[in-house]
């Protein structure tokens, strides 16, 4: 890689030119690949950025993985590194506006690619989120496991951040966030935060997690649950008397517990199920879909609608869980509507009513489309009800 002095602080001011730009739109991404011209994804479109149409040189691309080493902390050298061994490399900037950027660098035959995501630069409550206010008492939690799942891109992250968010202004406590890369930075409010970013705070999750429990912390964000043994440390530490909060990638609520166990042994399993059914509080699934065609031009900066499925683990849900009867979890979360639980199909049939997604877009998604038309019909039957209500006094 080129360590020319001059070529890397003229590709930082460029590349801070290409953020503001990502800014200046309301893109959120921008891609920097040798050979193209600089490209941004605004309102779920990729096109070239107007201001920016010469192509970028590989020459170029390397310096700007340079520019991303300095802003990191890191030396080029020490960046390429990690790069090499694991084939990519994640991390986060903040731009001279304090615009904060999630960044993957990877090698496409022998040439450096950039990848920025533009992340929120707020915290956003739950119910702008799509979720139920009810989730906040999630934060008052002592103790536990909670599962935030779903797809890449699914919003895990910021959902995440909003409950951390929640407990840094509401309580006196210790919070540890264990993630690669840091992406929402929190200040300390009421409570005491330390972030720590895996590949240069600590060498992996599963280290990084032991040695936080000999660090005094109330509550634990562990920002991927990817393997045995972090799934077997985030256990031990819930049992333990930490709350725990943890991403996974898996497609529903149920998914994500079965997931969760089937990385043990056959041998394991039926014990961790038990362990589970114990220590496991909630487990929160969302899918980022994109929006019906927008009303008005403020509508459309919102391209994209969270659905979400919320698993509370009653008594009843834990004796699912620990008897390997997780089939029968969804029938609870049908009727546990009043105990903050939702099924995909009830929050599909929810925006589709809203008209915030089309009706392809719901039935494409639903797991059982049955079941949304049935949870629409109901819908739209109350909502005629409260319209049909007879007026009672007298006419004036």
């Amino acid at each position: 890689m080129t360590e020319d002095t001059n070529s890397i602080a003229a590709e930082m001011k460029h590349l801070e030119f290409l953020l503001s730009e990502c800014v200046r739109l309301d893109a959120s991404d921008l891609h920097l690949s040798p050979g193209v011209a600089p490209h941004l994804r605004i309102h779920g479109d990729l096109a070239p950025c107007e201001s920016e149409c010469e192509l970028l040189k590989p020459a170029q691309s390397e310096a700007m993985v340079a520019a991303l080493a300095s802003y990191t902390g890191s030396t080029a050298a020490i960046f390429m590194e990690r790069m090499e061994r694991k084939g990519s490399i994640d991390g986060a900037l903040s731009a001279r506006d304090g615009t904060r950027f999630r960044f993957n660098v990877f090698r496409r035959q022998t040439q450096m690619v950039i990848v920025l995501r533009r992340l929120e630069d707020t915290f956003r409550s739950l119910t702008e989120l799509g979720f139920p206010e009810s989730l906040y008492a999630l934060c008052e939690l002592r103790d536990g496991l909670v599962i935030v799942s779903g797809p890449t891109g699914a919003g895990k992250s910021t959902t995440l951040a909003t409950l951390i968010d929640r407990i840094n202004r509401t309580r006196p406590c210790h919070i540890v966030t264990l993630e690669d890369p840091i992406e929402y930075v929190h200040r300390p409010i009421k409570s005491i935060v330390n972030q720590r970013q895996i590949g240069l705070d600590a060498p992996s999750f599963n280290d990084a997690l032991v040695a936080s429990m000999r660090q005094d912390p109330d509550v634990v964000l562990l920002g991927e649950i990817r393997d045995l043994d972090t799934i077997r440390t985030a256990i031990v530490a819930a049992e333990t008397g930490h709350l725990v909060f943890a991403t996974l990638h898996a497609g529903d609520c149920v998914g994500a517990i079965e997931r969760l166990v089937s990385v043990f042994p056959a041998n394991e399993q039926e014990g961790i199920r038990r362990q589970l059914a114990l220590v496991l509080k909630a487990v929160i699934s969302q899918h980022l879909l994109p929006a019906a065609a927008p009303s008005n031009e403020k509508a459309a900066r919102h391209t994209r609608v969270a659905a979400s499925e919320v698993l509370m683990v009653s008594p009843a849900v834990s004796n699912l869980i620990g008897t390997a009867k997780s089939a029968q979890i969804y029938s609870l979360m049908e009727t546990g509507h009043t105990g903050g639980m939702q099924t995909f199909e009830q929050d599909l049939a929810r925006l589709w009513v809203a008209g915030r997604i089309t009706e392809a877009v719901a039935v494409a998604t639903a797991r059982n489309v049955n079941v949304l038309r049935s949870r629409v019909a109901l819908l739209r039957k109350r909502a005629a009800g409260a319209w049909e209500q007879p007026v009672t006094g007298s006419a004036q």
